[in-house]
């Protein structure tokens, strides 16, 4: 299925590559040490991925500091320095899109994705697929915020459609949420035909938001869920969508090298027909890739098939957008 529009789809925007080297959103590991996703872009890059997806070119983020402790006036974890580094990507993503680039932002973990979103809006209206082995859904209407500090990297959906604190909601002139509940497809969750599902973030239930869940996809395959998204999207009054990737909505006995490794999920062949598909059909203008953790990838073999991956489905001379 295609897209139809009053206007043709033209393939008019080069690929360019924002390395944002964060980690600012997850928990320490258990051992008390700084998580390693920070790692992931320079990783990545030094496999190839700029050649691999045909990226004119990239721009390199510097890595924030990351703090262990609380500081006063929230409660999420490192919470005023995602802030401005959310403030950060925006700007470089609002800049390609303003030059007609597809911006690719490799991350790093998912607390990357409000800053992606703050970039995007700059130009009107954007719908959101969301692409992940968990929905990303903390928020303080389902947890305790005060019996534990906050990780964004749990929360970025949350966030994304305006739950949580302001910190990280409210951005200069944006009017409401990042993104409409009725404007998410959240694609990839795999935990939802688990009792405990509810005690967590359950209450996504009860939104408008898209949820397509991981035993879905397998068991229909990619093209049809690619299809079913497309016809949602015709749908929606809406003409651009961003594209999160989390790569954890890989099998963690394919991709074990990730924060939150999880059972079931997709293989790297689905998740590149997935994407290739999407972005075919649909009037994506950028995406983000997020928590590979290289510490957890010594030898490097989980870092080729992804690059492989990306490849694979991005790596055509462009994408398709509506004009």
């Amino acid at each position: 299925m295609e897209l139809t529009s009053t206007r043709p789809l033209e393939v008019i925007r080069d690929k360019v590559i924002i390395c944002a080297p964060s980690n600012l959103g997850l928990r320490p590991e258990t051992d008390g040490r700084e998580p390693g996703a920070w790692k992931a872009p320079s990783v990545l890059m030094s496999e190839g991925l700029q050649a691999a997806v045909g990226a004119v070119g990239v721009e390199w983020l510097s890595r924030p500091r990351y703090r262990f402790d609380a500081e006063s006036g929230t409660r999420i974890r490192n919470g005023y320095a995602i802030r401005d580094y959310s403030t950060r990507i925006g700007s470089s993503v609002a800049a390609y899109l303003a030059d007609d680039k597809f911006p690719i932002v490799v991350g790093g973990d998912c607390s990357i994705l409000p800053g992606c979103l703050v970039g995007a809006r700059a130009g009107g209206r954007i719908g959101l697929l969301h692409v992940d082995g968990h929905s990303d859904f903390f928020h303080p209407g389902n947890y305790d915020t005060q019996s534990r500090l906050g990780s964004a990297a749990g929360m970025d959906l949350a966030l994304a459609t305006g739950r949580g604190e302001r910190l990280l909601t409210g951005w200069p002139g944006i009017d409401g949420p990042l993104v409409r509940d009725e404007d998410v497809t959240q694609m990839g969750e795999r935990d939802a035909l688990r009792p405990e599902y509810s005690q967590y973030y359950g209450d996504i239930r009860d939104t408008e938001i898209n949820r397509i869940i991981v035993q879905d996809m397998l068991r229909d395959g990619m093209p049809a869920t690619a299809e079913r998204v497309a016809k949602w999207a015709l749908r929606r009054e809406v003409s651009r969508f961003w594209l999160h990737l989390d790569v954890d909505v890989l099998a963690g006995a394919v991709l074990p090298a990730v924060d939150s490794p999880g059972e079931p999920g997709l293989d790297f062949e689905q998740l590149s027909q997935l994407i290739a598909l999407l972005t075919s059909q649909l009037p994506i203008i950028g995406l983000d890739v997020t928590i590979y953790d290289p510490e957890k990838d010594t030898d490097r073999y989980y870092a080729r098939q992804i690059t492989e991956c990306l490849g694979s489905a991005l790596g055509q001379s462009g994408r398709w957008v509506r004009e």
